[in-house]
């Protein structure tokens, strides 16, 4: 803990030796996560519903299944081991859809996840919400 007494004398000097840079993110997201029970299945589900290849990684705690970037380069997430929060309480992480969303709603259903919304416009495309057969919220977005 450096709080108190002499510590806090040792944490001012340490600051003052060091140079800072605060910079601005280009991003504000930098990667999305997203839990799922059996990474197997979760990874079946995203590949088919994404008609794409999560990429397994071994890059942490626990292997991983990672979006892949359409330019081997930028913001993108993956699967992990983990605990779902319950039903329709989580956060929504929002995926690119390459294809028409009528197409993505019927592999969502297909695949044993449940649509939630129609198609909903918005001024750079179109998505609609749904849920993965963990529970986790998803929206699928097109710029069509």
């Amino acid at each position: 803990m450096l709080s108190g007494g002499v510590c806090d004398g040792v944490l001012v000097e340490y600051l003052k030796q060091e140079t800072y840079e605060m910079s601005v993110p280009q991003n504000a997201v930098c990667w999305a996560e997203i839990p799922v029970t059996d990474l197997a299945k979760g990874k079946a589900f995203y590949d088919s519903v994404l008609q794409t290849e999560l990429e397994m990684q071994d890059g942490g705690p626990n292997m991983m299944a990672v979006f892949p970037p359409a330019s081997g380069e930028g913001i993108s997430g993956h699967l992990y081991p983990g605990k779902p929060a319950p039903r329709g309480t989580g956060n929504t992480v929002h995926l690119v859809a390459q294809e028409p969303l009528e197409k993505v709603m019927e592999r969502v259903i297909a695949a044993g996840g449940e649509v939630l919304s129609p198609a909903l416009p918005v001024p750079s495309g179109h998505f609609f919400y749904a849920q993965d057969p963990d529970g986790n919220s998803i929206g699928f977005f097109n710029y069509s």
